[in-house]
C-alpha cells in the first residue's frame, strides 16, 4: 500500500511560493504532482538544493527535494496555455495515482502598468496564463474529484485576490485576469452548493504582504518588506484542513486567515529579515459584494439544457 492517502497537483511549482507549497504538502503526506514549464536534469544540479527563487529551481529539482526527504512526487512539464497539455497532465496524474484530491493553481503572468502601456500581446499572455489556464485546470480536474465518493470530494486553491477598487490602480489589465480567477472561485462554489457537493471547496488566497519569491528579487525591493513563502504555504495547508463551508467561495488573505481561523497571532516568524515588520499591502477590510436581491435570479437559464433541446 502507498504511504500517501491523497494526491495534490501544484501548478506553477518550480520556484518560489509554488515550490514551497509542493514541498510542504509532501511533508503532510500528499503525493504531489509538481507541474510547470521549466525542466532540468536534477541529478546534475550543484549545489543542491538550488536557490528556490532562481532559474536553477525546476520541477525536477523540486521533485528531487521531496523524494530525498522521503516524500512522493512526480514532475510533469506543462504549458497552461495549451488545454491539451493540461488534460494530459491531469490524466497522467489520475493514471499513476488513481485519484486527484487537491489542485493548487499558482501559475501567473505579471505586467503592472497603465492600459496604454500594456501591449495587446502582454494582455493576451496574462489572460491565457491567469484565468484561462486556471479554468482549464479546474475543468480537467473536476471529473476526477467528483469520483471521490458520493457527490465528490476535493479542494481547489488559487492565487487570486479579493475584489476591491484600489487593486485596479496601475495594473488594470493584470487585475482583470486576477479578478476573473476570483470570480471563478465564487461562481464554482455556487455550483457546488446547488449540486449539494458538500465535500467540495474552492478558495482564492492572496498575500497580505510581499513575499520573498522569484518576482521580488529586484534591487528595488526592500528585503525588510518581505515575508517568507512559508506564510502562504501554511495558509494553503490550513485551508485544505478547514471545513469546506468555512472556505469555499471565499477570497482570503494569508495573514488574516492564519490569525482569525488558526489563532496564530504572532506572525514574526514569517518575516524574511528577523525583527522586521513587513508593510501590509492589503486593506484592513474589504467590501461585501452581496446585494439585497441576492436570491432573486429571475428565470435562470441553462445553456446546456437549451442546446440539448435544439
Amino acid at each position: 500500500m502507498p504511504s500517501y492517502k491523497e494526491v495534490a497537483i501544484v501548478v506553477g511549482a518550480s520556484r518560489g511560493i509554488g515550490r514551497q507549497i509542493a514541498v510542504d504538502l509532501a511533508k503532510d503526506g500528499y503525493a504531489v504532482v509538481v507541474a510547470a514549464k521549466t525542466t532540468s536534469d536534477a541529478s546534475k544540479c550543484t549545489p543542491f538544493p538550488p536557490d528556490p527563487n532562481s532559474s536553477s529551481s525546476t520541477i525536477n529539482t523540486v521533485v528531487r527535494e521531496i523524494t530525498e526527504a522521503g516524500g512522493e512526487a512526480s514532475a510533469i512539464q506543462l504549458d497552461v496555455r495549451d488545454f491539451g497539455d493540461i488534460q494530459s497532465m491531469v490524466d497522467q496524474t489520475a493514471k499513476k495515482y488513481g485519484r486527484i484530491d487537491v489542485l493548487v493553481y499558482n501559475s501567473g503572468a505579471i505586467w503592472w502598468s497603465s492600459v496604454e502601456k500594456t501591449p495587446m500581446k502582454r494582455f493576451q499572455l496574462m489572460q491565457r496564463i491567469n484565468p484561462e489556464g486556471f479554468y482549464g485546470c479546474v475543468q480537467a480536474c473536476l471529473p476526477y474529484m467528483y469520483q471521490n465518493g458520493g457527490k465528490g470530494k476535493g479542494r481547489i486553491v488559487v492565487v487570486s485576490p479579493p475584489i476591491y477598487r484600489r487593486f485596479l490602480k496601475g495594473k488594470t489589465a493584470y487585475a482583470m485576469g486576477k479578478w476573473a480567477m476570483s470570480a471563478l472561485t465564487m461562481g464554482l462554489s455556487v455550483d457546488f452548493e446547488r449540486e449539494e457537493r458538500t465535500e467540495m471547496a474552492i478558495t482564492s488566497l492572496w498575500t497580505g504582504a510581499a513575499i520573498n519569491s522569484a518576482a521580488t528579487q529586484g534591487t528595488q525591493t526592500d528585503r525588510t518588506e518581505l515575508r517568507k513563502p512559508t506564510i502562504f504555504s501554511d495558509a494553503v495547508r490550513a485551508i485544505l484542513k478547514a471545513p469546506p463551508s468555512d472556505v469555499s467561495g471565499r477570497c482570503l488573505v494569508d495573514d488574516v486567515f492564519l490569525r482569525e481561523h488558526e489563532g496564530i497571532q504572532d506572525l514574526s516568524k514569517y518575516s524574511l529579515v528577523p525583527g522586521a515588520t513587513p508593510r501590509r499591502m492589503m486593506p484592513a477590510r474589504f467590501p461585501d459584494l452581496r446585494v439585497e436581491e441576492e436570491d432573486d435570479e429571475g428565470n435562470r437559464m441553462d445553456s446546456t439544457a437549451i442546446r440539448a433541446k435544439n
